[in-house]
């Protein structure tokens, strides 16, 4: 009789085991129902980016000396520089001026070590064509203000700090 009573005993407190188990876990699920969601609804929201993204390149015509710095730095060798030796001045006149995004990888070094400051970092990270040849950017594209996304009133933004610390 005893066998049967300790078997008995030993199913029951597995049971309570089990039982606490789901509880936990349950416990668990409800608590992750009460945090907000992780991901953002795109077209309609959008994050700010931070101070130091590196997103599409500026250029501004008028402040370069064609000196080629920004294709020597690059890691590929991106940006076109086209120029005319001027000789009566002495002087390189600038062309062209171009880069293709689709091979760029956004590292910077152009933007850096640029002495004139002709080159800087945008917060523009939306990209996107179908055809891979529009993502050659020529001094007119390269030339244009980027949008920013706070001063557009039909998009919500949503700051990436506040997500993380959300998250946290």
């Amino acid at each position: 009789m005893f066998p049967m009573l300790t078997q008995f005993l030993t199913s029951g407190q597995q049971t309570i085991r089990a039982a606490r188990y789901i509880g936990q876990g349950f416990m668990i699920t409800l608590s992750h129902a009460n945090r907000l969601p992780v991901t953002i609804q795109y077209p309609y929201e959008k994050l700010i980016t931070s101070e130091r993204f590196r997103g599409r390149i500026h250029f501004e015509f008028d402040k370069c000396i064609a000196c080629e710095v920004c294709v020597r730095v690059c890691p590929i060798d991106l940006p076109v520089v086209d120029w005319k030796l001027e000789t009566d001045i002495r002087k390189k006149r600038l062309l062209n001026y171009s880069i293709d995004f689709g091979i760029c990888i956004f590292c910077g070094n152009c933007v850096e070590y640029c002495p004139t400051n002709c080159l800087s970092m945008t917060e523009e990270y939306e990209l996107s064509t179908y055809d891979r040849h529009e993502l050659n950017y020529n001094q007119i594209a390269l030339g244009r203000l980027p949008v920013s996304i706070i001063d557009d009133y039909t998009i919500r933004t949503i700051s990436s700090n506040s997500i993380q610390i959300k998250n946290a």
